[in-house]
């Protein structure tokens, strides 16, 4: 099959196609084969490290011969050995170089090749799988399309150590996500290369140690497993922490920490085990200073911001770790001094990326702070850290905007900040900005800290209402994310409490009564929850209860009796008999109650209940209707009595329950 690149590339390189390009390839088709090995032994020689001469034989069609004569039983395995070594080299080029490998079908053809009985060629096939599969534009499923592939890789992992360094490298590169995890595991991943890590080849044990940080990343059952390993006697958690001991190799220190730190995340080692707090954490912290490669300091920084995510003893150690919160500062001011790297290359890679470095502070801060008051007084007064945040929720890179993102609602977890810090630098409008355009998962952690700006204390919570976000509010709880309908219905809830009657009157407007039965009706409890809770946020202070119900009541009525009547559990029932309570406590509102025969019924037989909350809720109900200063209390008393509730309250006035008996 023809292989071919682009047009426009081809036009420009066929331009420039030489007479010699055109002879090497010529020489492939010679009927004496001796010529042939030739032919390629001098490509090969011609193309190592040479671009223009790599794309001239693509343009050429060298490929399909070349994989031709690879493929042939008659070749002499000398001949399809230099063959996989040529087209190893051709896809050491550029991306378009692998492109055009892959459309020639290039992995089937080098998969076959490992069937061989023949060491070297095996190891050429396997060592030009390698180059095209670390290549971005070579999709991983292409290692699992058939299954025996796997097992029989596994079983060339004995053969030698070039075998083990590049079939550890493929397998690295190529495990992404919880299937592909899953496959290797199966097919004795773990412990084939268990023993890998013992080597006596630095690069073998450095390709085996990554295929374990990509094998046990957020995979509990790999992590497990890793746990109970031994090689030589010794247990793996013990030779990850030899190999992250600072005299090995950052990047081997790094990745056993990833290693360990993977562990523990999943449970399989403990968060105060030795190995975590007095080898992984500060490990990783060392990974941070400044002294340390841009692409060192951004694993680092997001590993350590992993391990320490949900743990706050973690959190604290490692604030407290060299400085960290103020050696993160540095991780805004990059490159600091362009005489500190003298090496231009360098400086340019640098530069380019220096927004990693960035994404990655924010990460790690975000998880300092999560739930340590002080250590986020101390994350908020490093020099200028709020304009930073601001500014990185207006960053072109997606990721930067979402770290910023991530470290302000860590941040606004804070009581302290929201009142003075957040006020002070007007957070709510960069974060306005961004709710009003962006991916769901920038809205969903946005639309979290939005929540926490709206309670009830917040500064931030006036000038939010004025900039139209009840609007915005009430379009995420349409959405068909879990997440942004429970944030969205949240912070409704939040911007209810306590609120003026037009905020609430623009609420019901903005949210109508259908999007409300929606709510009501949603199949996941925290929405049903929330809903509730605006409901019963709305419905407080006696005009608001009276001016709500006068113009939605009936509505209202018809959900409660709906939720009352459904399949819900105790804490929804509970919710709705106190939304009930609330609109018992209106002055006119009431008589929606007390005129609905039904719901009396539903109040009366939760006061019934096993459950002592529900009784609880169902008496707040009643108390709130006899009330006796009340115009009408007389009449409700009376027909309470006709209904046999006084007998009820006689009965749990001898509960054993002190709450219900005070009731």
């Amino acid at each position: 099959m023809a292989c071919v690149l682009e047009a426009p590339l081809r036009m420009s390189v066929l331009s420039e196609v030489t007479a010699s390009s055109r002879h090497y390839v010529d020489r492939l088709f010679d009927l004496d084969p001796q010529k042939v090995l030739q032919g390629v032994i001098d490509m090969k020689n011609a193309v190592i490290g040479n671009n223009k001469q790599k794309a001239n034989l693509i343009v050429l069609g060298a490929v399909p011969r070349l994989l031709y004569l690879l493929q042939q039983e008659t070749s002499s395995t000398e001949l399809r050995t230099e063959c996989a070594v040529v087209l190893g080299s051709l896809a050491m080029g550029t991306e378009n170089n692998v492109k055009s490998l892959l459309d020639c079908h290039i992995i089937p053809a080098l998969l076959q090749g490992l069937l061989s009985p023949d060491l070297k060629f095996i190891e050429a096939c396997l060592r030009c799988l390698r180059t095209i599969f670390i290549s971005p534009v070579t999709p991983e499923d292409l290692l699992y399309t058939d299954a025996t592939v796997i097992s029989h890789l596994m079983g060339l992992l004995s053969r030698s150590r070039y075998t083990q360094e590049y079939i550890c490298q493929i397998f690295s590169h190529c495990c992404k996500g919880p299937d592909h995890q899953t496959i290797l595991f199966n097919r004795g991943a773990v412990q084939s290369i268990a023993h890998l890590l013992v080597s006596t080849s630095y690069k073998v044990r450095m390709q085996a140690l990554k295929c374990f940080s990509v094998l046990a990343f957020e995979n509990p059952q790999v992590s497990m497993t890793l746990v109970n390993v031994s090689v030589d006697g010794e247990l793996l958690p013990q030779i990850f922490v030899k190999m992250l001991q600072r005299d090995k190799p950052i990047e081997m220190q790094l990745t056993s920490a990833k290693c360990l730190t993977s562990m523990c995340r999943a449970g399989a080692i403990r968060t105060d085990d030795p190995c975590i707090v007095l080898k992984t954490l500060p490990c990783l912290v060392r990974m941070c200073s400044k002294d340390r490669l841009l692409e060192e300091r951004v694993e680092g920084a997001e590993t350590l911001a992993y391990l320490i995510e949900t743990d706050v003893e973690l959190q604290r150690m490692a604030s407290i770790t060299d400085h960290l919160i103020v050696m993160l500062a540095d991780y805004f001011k990059y490159p600091s001094s362009v005489s500190a790297i003298t090496d231009i290359k360098r400086l340019d890679h640098d530069l380019k990326h220096a927004h990693e470095l960035r994404q990655a502070a924010f990460k790690l801060y975000a998880s300092l702070g999560a739930n340590d008051e002080d250590i986020r007084k101390k994350i908020i007064e490093t020099e200028n850290m709020m304009d930073r945040i601001v500014n990185g929720l207006s960053e072109s890179s997606i990721k930067v905007r979402l770290a910023a993102v991530r470290c302000l609602h860590s941040l606004s977890r804070s009581v302290q900040q929201l009142r003075t810090s957040f006020q002070d630098h007007a957070v709510w409008k960069p974060l306005m900005k961004v709710l009003q355009n962006a991916p769901n998962e920038i809205l969903v952690v946005a639309s979290s800290t939005l929540c926490n700006l709206l309670l009830e204390f917040s500064p931030s919570k006036e000038p939010i209402l004025e900039s139209g976000a009840i609007e915005l509010l009430c379009s995420l709880t349409q959405s068909e994310n879990l997440a942004l309908r429970v944030n969205g219905i949240w912070a409704l809830m939040n911007m209810a409490f306590q609120a003026e009657q037009k905020i609430k009157s623009d609420i019901l407007r903005g949210l109508s009564t259908e999007q409300l039965f929606q709510l009501l009706s949603d199949s996941d409890v925290n929405v049903l929850m929330k809903t509730l809770g605006l409901l019963r946020n709305l419905l407080s202070t006696r005009p608001h209860i009276d001016h709500i119900m006068s113009t939605h009541g009936k509505q209202i009525m018809q959900a409660v009796t709906l939720i009352l009547e459904g399949e819900h559990n105790i804490e929804v029932k509970e919710q709705t008999l106190c939304i009930l309570a609330n609109i018992a406590d209106g002055t006119t509102a009431k008589e929606l109650i007390m005129t609905n025969d039904d719901i009396l019924q539903k109040i009366k037989y939760y006061m019934s209940h096993s459950n002592a909350k529900l009784q609880l809720a169902a008496m707040f109900c009643i108390s709130n209707l006899i009330w006796n200063e009340e115009e009408g209390s007389q009449e409700r008393q009376d027909k309470l009595r006709d209904m046999g509730i006084v007998d009820i309250l006689h009965k749990l006035s001898q509960s054993s329950d002190p709450n219900l008996c005070d009731k």
